[in-house]
Parts: structure tokens; C-alpha cells; sequence
């Protein structure tokens, strides 16, 4: 998986196509992200001793092809590549720009 925690991404597929939002934790081993504001699911909490009941809202995890990562240039989805720099470090390269991302 390309994709990291932070990483800005858009939806490309699903009931949330179009929507734009940051990843919020990558599940590496079910190839799944968690990306804020998209895909939001209720969840009935039980009352404990101390706190009532309540519905809640969360993200829920979403396959990671069907996100994209947004271009810092052209401020649209792209893929990413890869390249060395100067050091001989390996860094993330949008594939529309050719910018570095972070």
C-alpha cells in the first residue's frame, strides 16, 4: 500500500465518490483505510453505570483502491510513483506533477 496516515486522498468509488479528506489510520494487512468524513456509520452504545446510552457516528474503513491521493499542484486525484534523491533516498512523487509528496 502507498498510502499513509495523513496523506489528503480522494474517493473514486462508492456512495462517497468525489468526497476529499485526510486518512485517519491505514489497515495495512486487510489493504483498508480510514479517511475522515467518508464513509460514516451509526453505532448503538450501550448505557454503562456511569454513561447513558447513545448513538454514535464514525468512519468506517474503506478498500484503499478506492481512494486517490490528491495532487498538491493540480488539486486532483493522482497515483504515485516513486524516485531516489540526491542522498539516495527513496521519496513519493505524484504521477500528474511530478510534485513530492511530503
Amino acid at each position: 500500500m502507498k498510502l499513509k496516515t495523513g496523506d489528503k486522498v480522494v474517493v473514486i468509488a462508492g456512495k462517497d465518490k468525489g468526497k476529499e479528506g485526510k486518512i485517519i489510520k491505514t489497515l495495512r494487512a486487510e489493504n483498508r483505510v480510514i479517511v475522515e468524513g467518508v464513509n460514516m456509520m451509526t453505532k448503538h452504545i450501550k448505557p454503562t453505570g456511569q454513561e447513558a446510552g447513545r448513538i454514535a457516528t464514525m468512519e468506517a474503513p474503506i478498500d484503499a483502491s478506492n481512494v486517490m491521493i490528491v495532487d498538491p499542484k493540480t488539486k486532483k486525484g493522482t497515483r504515485i510513483g516513486h524516485t531516489t534523491n540526491k542522498e539516495g533516498k527513496k521519496i513519493r512523487v505524484s504521477r500528474k506533477s511530478n510534485e513530492k509528496l511530503d
